[in-house]
């Protein structure tokens, strides 16, 4: 299991603590952080854990996991570091692999999302999962890309396939490409069997204005390479640049849609000036 981090080594310490209460403990837990702020208090939250620290960006964090793993496991998990799982998530996991070697990544149907929604307490999630037992609604479906933010693949499908370092920072869109390529060797299913509640918190993410601009960039880049699909891209675009527009008129803190918009403005003008690049955001 592999938790890439920045900025958030609080709740990444009580999200780690309640993997020991899983049904199918992890076999090992590798926490991939930046500095020593973000795993601070997070060592012996779990027995079989490791930490590295290494250069700021979710892909080459968790590529930086993957190269640490090695050729020690079939299936590695990634959880965001505010995901909140189902106390039989990992069993579940293990049982639809094994029941289908034909399956080579699974994510789950979320009981909450608070990337959408709004942020969410980890007391809150705790207490709707475990004491109210909230659920969604049975069901599995093939699915053409993997959600980031709870997502297990087969490594033995493609031993050699990592998370593209041109996405850079909060790497947004990330998990769609990395999906892409890995369906080539398999199929991904999204089900209700694995679930749990993505907290969606705020600190740690990347400014408003960077990742305005990876809104643009990121799609613009992934259609090109081929990864992401025209009409979900475009929704995508749109849907963000549309509630960035909205945003700004009544602005409501902590989503800084200013801030947004004005990325997505900066990416149009190297779009059409033939600059765009998702890199560029490292000189925002």
């Amino acid at each position: 299991m592999i938790f890439a981090t920045t900025g958030r080594a609080e709740v990444l310490g009580k999200v780690i603590r309640r993997l020991t209460d899983q049904t199918r403990l992890p076999d090992g837990v590798l926490v991939v952080g930046t500095c020593p702020a973000d795993v601070a208090g997070v060592e012996g939250a779990y027995p079989h854990l490791q930490i590295l620290l290494t250069a700021k960006g979710l892909c080459h964090q968790r590529n930086a996991g993957l190269a640490a793993l090695g050729d020690k496991g079939d299936v590695v998990v990634f959880f965001d570091d505010d995901f909140v799982p189902a106390h039989d998530f990992l069993e579940q996991v293990e049982a639809l692999m094994t029941a289908d070697t034909g399956i080579v990544g699974l994510t789950g149907q979320l009981v909450r999302d608070g990337a959408q929604t709004g942020s969410l307490g980890f007391e809150e999630a705790v207490h709707q999962l475990d004491v109210q037992q909230e659920r969604p609604p049975a069901g599995e479906a093939r699915t053409a890309w993997l959600y980031g933010c709870n997502m297990a693949i087969r490594l033995s499908a493609n031993p050699q396939l990592r998370f593209d370092e041109a996405l850079p920072l909060y790497g947004w869109q990330e998990d769609v490409d990395f999906s892409s390529r890995l369906a080539q060797h398999g199929r991904l299913y999204r089900t209700a069997a694995l679930t749990g509640i993505h907290l969606g918190v705020r600190g740690g993410r990347t400014s408003g204005l960077r990742l305005g601009y990876s809104q643009i960039a990121n799609v613009i880049y992934l259609r090109r390479k081929g990864t992401i699909r025209f009409l979900h891209g475009w929704r995508i675009l749109t849907c963000n640049v549309l509630a960035n527009v909205a945003g700004s008129l009544t602005p409501s803190p902590p989503v800084d849609r200013r801030g947004r918009l004005k990325g997505n403005l900066l990416a149009m003008r190297d779009l059409t000036s033939g600059r765009i690049d998702p890199r560029r955001v490292l000189g925002l």
